[in-house]
């Protein structure tokens, strides 16, 4: 078994790379036997088709590659989870939501993002979209390779806006539009990170900043699933069933409110049962998640397959609508074969590729447990909910990253604020027993927050008596350790400025790959 295992090691990326290649190349068979088996299209018209299905698996590929790490990473990273599950799970639920949940029409420009009306000829317009395709599905792959997770929904935006002003100028571009994409490039991951942190916070100062913890979580943590639930619950009817029904966002409130408290009154008694069998420890409070963490990733891997298929499958009923009738569509029916293309892809690319973004943003990152994956899983869906509500273009990408982010910083800013704690109990025993200074600081870490605040302000009037009587209270080297713990990261910087890094060029680095590859293919096909 080792040896096979060595053996797999050593040639993952050759096998990789020839699954990648099997997959594509039955993906061309699959079109040539579908999508583009129409009578009376020219031989260029045919190739055209099953070249764009390629390239559209290609994205579908990347997509999966790089965007299951939003849903899956979190909860890999804390452990609920394992990594093979994890990837059978959201193949499994990704494929669904493209299938069941991908929509029978799809737009084929994002957000609007050019004006179609100045490409009036459909070849054209085919080649652009074959272009935008090409340059979406390349950038994802450089940017899963160097294991940075970006928005998928910005990389065929820039891609298709690059296309766009090659073949019909500047003034194609709605740039307002543009500038609201930017703009989300800054709320995305403040407001994520901010309602992952605002979550963490809530859940140590309710229970694990209790002295019995067991006591606690048997209270909140029902009321933390519930309200996960009726999030989900609303998500759900906003973002991953939007193309089967819809309903109004009070309506997607209410109905998600029902479903909290439904899922309260079920889970209630299960969770105390639980909470009985675990140790008083906050190891114990994270099994308590474990369930829902696990839920959530496939309900949003669902939700994800259902939106984003249309970054591969749009452009691709672009250029099929227009080499079948050709019209222009910014608007274009999904055939079955197409949309079950996509769903594939989505699968194959999580497949091959998934593990190495999920590595990223579950453990390298920063250190998760259950907790903080709940917080960051809250964050993602209703920073979502409230976009759309609000119209807002943002990013799920950049929103679950800029959650990972805020649990982490959160963390920097306790174990900073800790670290002073335990500096002004060592000031107030300054010269005393150090056993009897570690028995205060059990009693002080064990302590709930107001008696905290009690002992903390003794300990400053004894410091503060004790600098009166002997001068400074600490020495050279003693306020140097202090203040080393004070800049402890726990957040690893490198990582953070190469997704950040990522994040601001992909629209800029698409446009002008998309640019590049329109003038190319216009060229050869001319």
């Amino acid at each position: 078994m080792k040896n096979r295992s060595k053996t797999l090691n050593r040639y993952r990326d050759v096998l990789q790379l020839g699954a990648s290649v099997l997959f594509l190349l039955l993906v061309g068979l699959y079109a040539s036997a579908t999508g583009a088996n129409f009578a009376g299209l020219s031989g260029a018209s045919v190739w055209l088709l099953i070249v764009s299905a390629v390239v559209g698996g290609y994205m579908a590929m990347n997509i999966g590659a790089n965007d299951v790490a939003n849903n899956m990473g979190p909860s890999v990273g804390s452990g609920a989870i394992t990594m093979g599950w994890a990837i059978l799970l959201a193949a499994v639920f990704e494929a669904l939501g493209a299938i069941v949940a991908g929509g029978d029409v799809v737009k084929t420009i994002k957000g609007g993002i050019i004006d179609t009306a100045q490409i009036a000829e459909a070849g054209r317009f085919a080649l652009v979209m074959f272009a935008a395709l090409m340059a979406g599905a390349l950038w994802l792959h450089l940017a899963t390779a160097i294991g940075a997770p970006v928005s998928t929904t910005h990389s065929i935006i820039g891609a298709v806006m690059g296309a766009g002003i090659a073949a019909g100028g500047w003034d194609l571009v709605n740039w307002s539009t543009i500038g609201s994409i930017v703009a989300s490039w800054v709320v995305s991951p403040v407001l994520g990170g901010a309602i992952a942190a605002g979550f963490l916070y809530l859940i140590k100062r309710s229970i694990t900043y209790r002295s019995d913890m067991t006591a606690a979580a048997t209270k909140v943590v029902p009321w933390l699933i519930a309200v996960m639930a009726w999030a989900f619950a609303t998500y759900m009817q906003v973002k991953g069933l939007k193309h089967v029904f819809k309903v109004s966002f009070g309506m997607a409130i209410g109905v998600g409110f029902v479903v909290g408290l439904i899922v309260w009154a079920l889970v209630k008694g299960i969770i105390a049962r639980q909470a009985q069998r675990q140790e008083n420890s906050k190891g114990g409070v994270n099994r308590l998640f474990v369930w829902p963490l696990v839920c959530s990733a496939a309900l949003l891997s669902f939700a994800h397959g259902a939106n984003d298929v249309a970054n591969a499958v749009g452009p691709l009923a672009a250029i099929f609508e227009a080499v079948r009738t050709g019209a222009v569509a910014t608007k274009a029916p999904t055939p079955l074969w197409i949309l079950g293309l996509g769903a594939a892809g989505l699968a194959a690319g999580l497949a091959l590729y998934g593990a190495r973004l999920i590595k990223t943003v579950g453990k390298e990152i920063t250190e998760l447990d259950n907790m903080r994956a709940y917080s960051i899983a809250m964050a993602a869906t209703l920073t979502v909910i409230a976009a759309s509500q609000l119209g807002m273009p943002v990013s799920t990408t950049h929103i679950s990253i800029g959650a990972v982010f805020g649990v982490g910083f959160l963390r920097e800013l306790l174990k900073v604020n800790y670290a002073k704690m335990e500096a002004t109990v060592f000031a107030g025993h300054q010269g005393e027993d150090r056993a009897e200074v570690e028995a205060y600081l059990q009693r002080f870490e064990a302590a709930e927050v107001k008696e905290k605040k009690k002992m903390l302000a003794d300990m400053k009037k004894r410091a503060k008596a004790n600098a009166q009587a002997e001068g400074a209270v600490f020495d050279k080297s003693e306020r140097k350790a202090f203040k080393k713990a004070y800049k402890k990261e726990l957040v690893k910087r490198s990582a953070v400025m190469r997704i950040v890094a990522a994040w601001i060029i992909t629209v800029p680095a698409t446009a002008v790959l998309a640019a590049i590859l329109f003038n190319v293919v216009a060229a050869v096909m001319a």
